[in-house]
């Protein structure tokens, strides 16, 4: 699967996503880091990835067609806490079931949503 993973998420988890096969995106230390969000969603759009982040703030794309969304919220996050959701949510569905679909993971429960077909 292609995945784009955001700045805040941890280089063990790319490492772990990349040894079960996915190509990851990881724009940690290029000139991409930083950008705006709306300029990094279009780019996440037009590579046809999924996108993992702990930035809430992509979940107002959610109605858009897309390849799919996963956020971490977590109270008290840690690079193994934010791991082990990741590993979960994508571990529950597979590739197909992403595209249009909105993870939202916290420490205990998660939320669902899957965006209208237009």
């Amino acid at each position: 699967m292609k995945i784009f993973v955001d700045e805040n998420i941890p280089v063990l988890t790319v490492q772990t996503l990349r040894n079960l096969g996915h190509e990851v995106l990881d724009i940690r230390g290029t000139s991409d880091e930083g950008m705006q969000d709306e300029v990094l969603w279009q780019k996440i759009q037009k590579e046809k990835r999924l996108i993992i982040t702990t930035d809430k703030g992509f979940s107002q794309y959610r109605n858009q067609s897309h390849f799919g969304i996963l956020i971490i919220r977590l109270k008290q996050p840690n690079r193994s806490k934010i791991h082990q959701r990741v590993i979960h949510a994508l571990n529950q569905f597979d590739e197909k079931d992403w595209r249009g679909l909105l993870v939202l993971m916290r420490d205990f429960v998660q939320s669902n949503w899957k965006a209208g077909k237009s």
